[in-house]
């Protein structure tokens, strides 16, 4: 038996999916983690997307910034403020903002700066405030790409989510740290493979809002 069957065998065997350390629960942590860490770094970036979208200022340092953010290791993020704030769900929820910012802020202010500005100049001509144009033209017209954004952030952190068992906290990445200790490498690929189960469910979700967002458009 390959490591492959002998992984789904390990996921289907009722032993190992119920009970708090069980694979459903492992599941549901690691895809709590995940909107978590997306619904945060969207408090953060959208507001700051839009504003340099809609004002066409900052755009340089935004983007300086998202790469500086992108460049830094995660695992040594996440080592850093568990080293600060100790174990727990802390350090690893700094960096998976920190990971999932750069995407959403990029499909915030991208989706705006793409819209013809003979759109938005006809806006104001017709009398709207800069608040109505933001409000009811260039967000609806810019969701698309913002929803690109938010999908990208989603699927990074759902891979990196991992590493939030490396300091103590839960998710599938306690079934792969717990398999490499022991070498248990079914036990690890069956930890990669809900991983991607959960990632290729979140795609779908993703794939159906950006389909029903753009029909919307259409027929707006």
């Amino acid at each position: 038996m390959n490591y492959f069957s002998e992984a789904i065998a390990w996921i289907l065997d009722p032993a190992n999916a119920s009970g708090p350390s069980g694979v459903w629960a492992r599941c549901w942590e690691h895809l709590w983690y995940t909107l978590l860490a997306v619904v945060l770094a969207c408090v953060i970036a959208i507001p700051l997307g839009y504003l340099v979208g809609h004002t066409r200022r900052g755009r340089g340092l935004v983007v300086v910034s998202s790469g500086a953010a992108r460049a830094l290791p995660t695992l040594g993020v996440v080592t850093l403020v568990g080293l600060v704030l100790g174990i727990g769900l802390v350090a690893p929820m700094v960096a998976l903002v920190l990971l999932a910012v750069p995407s959403v802020l990029a499909g915030a202010y991208a989706g705006i700066e793409a819209i013809d500005r003979r759109t938005v100049d006809a806006a104001r001509a017709m009398g709207m405030s800069e608040w109505e144009v933001l409000t009811r033209v260039e967000i609806p017209l810019g969701l698309p790409l913002l929803l690109g954004g938010v999908r990208s952030a989603t699927l990074q952190v759902i891979a990196t989510a991992t590493l939030a068992a490396y300091v103590g906290a839960g998710g599938l990445g306690r079934f792969l740290f717990l398999g490499l200790k022991t070498q248990d490498y079914p036990q690890m690929l069956a930890s990669a493979l809900l991983v991607v189960a959960i990632a290729l469910l979140m795609e779908g979700v993703f794939e159906i809002s950006e389909r029903a967002a753009a029909r919307r458009l259409h027929t707006a």
